[in-house]
């Protein structure tokens, strides 16, 4: 007897096969039996049988970019992803984690303020929710394996939060010492053998502390980083992953590649019209190192990134160097800064400069997303580049000034990445390209990129044809759990785990953004509505129907064995 079988479904592999119609069988949450049309199990067979005429069958999706850390101690249904399709996360990324920690309050103060900059966390939300029953990362990890979860989970181990547990607060401040840099290893090396999947990091600009310093791993010098590869190589174990920064060009992060023996991830490769170019010269370099016999991919985005934002968190203009002598400051006192016709001249002159940053000057790219001020709804939807034209005003003048008369609480919408969609189908097709960068967990107020794999089987292959169905299943599945390591997932084959998301291929994508206040202490996170999903299992028990998630069992596991 079967505990689930699913029938009249358009099957794909998750290898890139050509899909068939037929059946999947499920004993003990991994398949039992995959048949074709022509070789039926009967229904009787199995205690649940779902009729999935007309719809599509696949893998559920691997998701490898979240941030899911503090989340998980509190949240063990992880909605957001698991309603989207996705049946494995990977937490931890760009070293970002809360393990190791201290147990002194002043330890936990400041990881717990770094998250809250550099990943848009509600700060009350944290210190509400995150449960501390850990010191060590294996003792994080046990904490998450003994909650559960409705998801299978991996964790990175994360290079910022590994110097601010051996160097305090100076981690912002300067490279480490010898004896520093080897007590590093030491917890990568202990992080690994408790089933860490790799070690993440960070060398952007746009990546700060809460007080405006540079995130611990940006001080790092190249050293540090290659000593860290050690432990990977030693044990031959983990993927790098690192969201690069100009002081780590490709070549470079080529030789940890080379030093470690392991899989190196590079991110963020989103396209930007300023530096049209480097995306692809980064994939280029990518493509040459693994033609030497590396194994790396560059990271890229399904979604152009759209930020959300007030300037009560006004994270898009954080990383230019003229807000730094207001970094930090709230009401009153930022808007006396923002009055100043200095600082909007600094601000001014920046942007005259052509960079690839979050925000680089384009006003057309700034939607007036909710003024606080209903008379003001007609600005719904408008950009501040036309209304600044329609109103004869420098834009920033505009932008500051309707930010000014609402007491800072008017909600602005910034698309600052991946708005050439001819460039982002090119990235997504790219041999050497891995898609990534949904964030799901991070940014909570600005985004929600969670159904970054349902924008790609709804928009990239019904609506623009960019790729094949099968092709597009692949990137989300089996390409992700090879390059990862992941082994049983990925892939409907007899013997494989049974993470499977059924979907309607003419309906499937996401829906509008809301917003929802359902977070610890009251915090608000943007959300994304699923189209088209019709159910979701892992490991063999649906975690989630047409309806929504359903909060019943938590089936997930957390990955710990990489050999």
């Amino acid at each position: 007897m079967f505990d689930l079988l699913i029938s009249h479904a358009r099957i794909h592999d998750g290898q890139g096969g050509e899909p068939f119609d037929g059946q999947v069988a499920v004993r003990d949450g991994r398949i039992a039996a995959v048949r074709s049309a022509g070789s039926l199990i009967a229904a009787t067979e199995a205690r649940e049988h779902v009729d999935a005429r007309g719809l599509t069958l696949m893998p559920g999706i691997i998701d490898n970019h979240t941030h899911y850390d503090a989340q998980i101690t509190w949240d063990p249904y992880l909605d957001q992803s698991v309603g989207m399709g996705v049946t494995t996360a990977i937490i931890g990324n760009c070293g970002f984690t809360i393990a190791p920690c201290h147990p002194d309050a002043a330890s936990r103060d400041l990881v717990t303020k770094n998250l809250t900059q550099v990943e848009g966390m509600s700060l009350a939300s944290l210190q509400a929710g995150i449960r501390w029953n850990f010191e060590s990362f294996p003792q994080y990890l046990d904490q998450i394996e003994a909650g559960g979860c409705a998801m299978n989970l991996a964790a990175f181990v994360g290079h910022s939060t590994l110097r601010t547990y051996v160097m305090g607060t100076q981690g912002s401040d300067r490279a480490a010492t010898p004896e520093e840099v080897a007590r590093m290893q030491t917890l990568v090396d202990e992080a690994l053998a408790a089933g860490a999947i790799g070690l993440a990091s960070t060398t952007t600009t746009s990546h700060n502390a809460f007080d405006g310093r540079p995130m611990p791993s940006r001080l790092a010098d190249w050293s540090e980083f290659l000593a860290l590869a050690q432990p990977l190589r030693a044990r031959n174990q983990g993927v790098f992953m690192m969201t690069k920064g100009p002081s780590t060009p490709v070549p470079m992060l080529e030789t940890f590649a080379a030093e470690s023996g392991r899989p190196v991830l590079v991110a963020a490769l989103l396209h930007s019209a300023i530096t049209p170019q480097g995306v692809f010269d980064d994939l280029s370099a990518i493509h040459d190192a693994n033609a030497r016999g590396r194994h790396m991919r560059g990271a890229v985005a399904a979604t152009p990134l759209v930020f959300d934002f007030s300037f009560e968190s006004p994270y898009p203009l954080e990383p230019l160097n003229a807000w730094k002598p207001v970094f930090g400051l709230k009401g009153e006192a930022l808007m006396a800064k923002m009055r100043d016709p200095v600082l909007r001249q600094a601000i001014r002159d920046e942007l005259k400069t052509p960079a690839r940053r979050l925000f680089a000057g384009n006003w057309d790219l700034i939607h007036v997303l909710q003024p606080v001020d209903r008379s003001r709804d007609g600005l719904i939807d408008r950009t501040i580049g036309s209304i600044a034209r329609e109103q004869g005003v420098d834009p920033l003048d505009c932008l500051f000034d309707l930010a000014l008369s609402e007491q800072l609480g008017t909600l602005f919408s910034l698309t600052a990445f991946n708005h050439d969609e001819q460039a982002v189908a090119k990235l997504l097709n790219h041999s050497d390209s891995l898609i990534s960068l949904s964030d799901a967990g991070a940014h909570l107020s600005f985004l929600d990129d969670s159904g970054f794999g349902l924008h790609l089987l709804g928009h990239w292959v019904r609506d623009q044809a960019a790729m094949p169905m099968a092709e597009a299943v692949r990137r989300l599945t089996s390409a992700q759990a090879e390059f990862f390591g992941i082994r049983n997932r990925g892939s409907i084959r007899e013997g494989m785990a049974a993470d499977l998301l059924l979907f309607d291929p003419q309906a499937v994508g996401r829906g509008a953004r809301t917003r929802a206040n359902d977070l610890p202490a009251g915090a608000t996170r943007v959300v994304t509505q699923s189209r088209g999903v019709h159910g979701v299992w892992v490991n063999g028990v649906r975690v989630a129907d047409a309806q929504g998630v359903l909060h019943r069992e938590l089936p997930g596991k957390l990955l710990r064995s990489w050999h």
